[in-house]
């Protein structure tokens, strides 16, 4: 296979599974950037696209060429109307990028100073809290910041990310730097991949 990037093993390998791709099994999206810059038409954007990519969901977020509007009930119009005179297009070029990187596709856009995203991906993520933790939750809950503790947790993680971004980004840079040093290591006996090993079926 061509343009899935290193480590990638097919879509027998996870894909057509009940809850879909594992995470050991997860294409590299590293170049996704540049695919969906290459990939959407021209026009939709003034300038390329934002993408953020994690182990579930790929959002792209694009600012929409210039418009005579404005006011924010203006602009939310205007990305409602983009929204719904790209919605098939989208569609299909999610689907190519869920084929290639294993992830679905989530979308926004911008215009002027509002900015909106469309269904993106909700995710549960099962944890343990000890009293003290738990104490925290049940204290933003109580002061009507959350209305459960699930959403105390995610707004706790969406503080650490705001005062943490400059941290959590050179975080990010260093694992990047970590996984290309390890893919330009020497190849051990008796690791790599058996072409002929059966991988499963893709559902097709």
């Amino acid at each position: 296979m061509t343009g899935r990037g290193r480590g990638w093993h097919g879509p027998g390998r996870g894909f057509g599974r009940p809850g879909g791709w594992q995470q050991a099994d997860l294409p590299p999206a590293d170049d996704a950037a540049d695919w969906f810059g290459g990939r959407l038409p021209d026009g939709w954007f003034a300038g390329r696209p934002e993408v953020t990519v994690d182990r579930d969901e790929i959002l792209v977020v694009g600012t929409l060429a210039a418009a005579d509007v404005e006011g924010a009930a203006a602009e939310a119009g205007r990305i409602s109307r983009w929204r719904e005179e790209t919605r098939d297009e989208r569609i299909a070029i999610a689907r190519e990028a869920e084929q290639r990187y294993g992830r679905k596709v989530a979308w926004g856009a911008a215009a002027g100073g509002t900015r909106l995203l469309f269904t993106t991906l909700s995710v549960p993520v099962m944890t343990r809290l000890r009293q003290p933790e738990r104490q925290v939750l049940d204290t933003l809950v109580d002061a009507g910041v959350a209305r459960s503790r699930s959403e105390a947790l995610a707004w706790c993680v969406r503080l650490v990310g705001e005062h943490a971004e400059e941290w959590l980004g050179e975080l990010r840079e260093a694992m990047s730097a970590v996984d290309r040093l390890r893919t330009q290591g020497p190849d051990l006996p008796g690791t790599g991949a058996d072409p002929g090993a059966g991988g499963g079926s893709d559902g097709s």
